[in-house]
């Protein structure tokens, strides 16, 4: 579990946390510029309640850090169209001018104001930031832990069926066997009852002609009778 202390000193912790910057908004809202993207040096000084100057020194001593995470210098012609883009889309009150530095201007985003976070030890809001970033890992890491834990409860339970189904594989198999020879029977005795069904059939027919017959020598009798008398 890694300590506020941690944070500060590595690099490389920092960079495991700066997906999270929601974790700003749950400590303090940021006020952004009208893209909803940038903020100025002075916007994130007043996030953390520090002048902007602390604000400057720690970004020019984290300069590469921070640049990584979006810090940015406006200069020329690329100043000049960034401040027609947000004087286009400023609603500020009547009366009241979107601001814009003279010559240079220095942009941050979320990911810059939460590496600053994780950088400015004499801040109470940042020392905020930390500790909802350090909490949310303590809570992830628990989390983790209770998943290892039911995976292998449930690996424990399938190692359990796996060996009964070995157990189990020749009892399946005898039956498997026994079955079979019931199929075969089976089909031996639906054989032999076609069979008979045919026979009777015949016979079925013998009986008819027999008695047709029958009849007829009866009718012969009659007639020797009458011829009789």
């Amino acid at each position: 579990m890694p300590t506020e202390v941690a944070l500060l000193e590595s690099h490389a912790l920092r960079a495991e946390q700066m997906g999270r910057v929601e974790v700003l908004d749950k400590v303090k809202s940021l006020v952004m510029l009208p893209d909803g993207i940038h903020l100025r040096t002075e916007d994130v000084a007043r996030y953390f309640e520090v002048s902007t100057e602390v604000v400057k020194k720690l970004t020019q001593r984290h300069r590469a850090e921070v640049e990584e995470n979006g810090l940015r210098l406006l200069r020329g012609a690329e100043l000049r169209i960034f401040h027609r883009d947000m004087m286009s889309l400023w609603g500020g009150e009547q009366g009241e001018s979107y601001p814009q530095a003279p010559t240079q201007l220095t942009l941050c985003t979320r990911r810059t104001v939460l590496d600053v976070a994780m950088l400015l030890r004499d801040s109470d809001i940042a020392r905020s930031v930390r500790t909802h970033l350090l909490d949310a890992e303590e809570d992830l890491r628990a989390s983790y832990a209770s998943l290892d834990r039911r995976v292998t409860r449930i690996e424990g339970c399938l190692a359990g069926v796996g060996s009964a189904l070995q157990e189990l594989g020749p009892v399946l198999g005898r039956m498997s066997q026994r079955l079979d020879s019931l199929d075969r029977k089976l089909d031996r005795t639906h054989q032999v009852v076609g069979a008979i069904s045919l026979r009777l059939t015949d016979v079925s027919q013998d009986v008819v002609r027999l008695d047709a017959r029958m009849h007829d020598l009866a009718d012969q009798l009659r007639d020797v009778g009458r011829r009789a008398v």
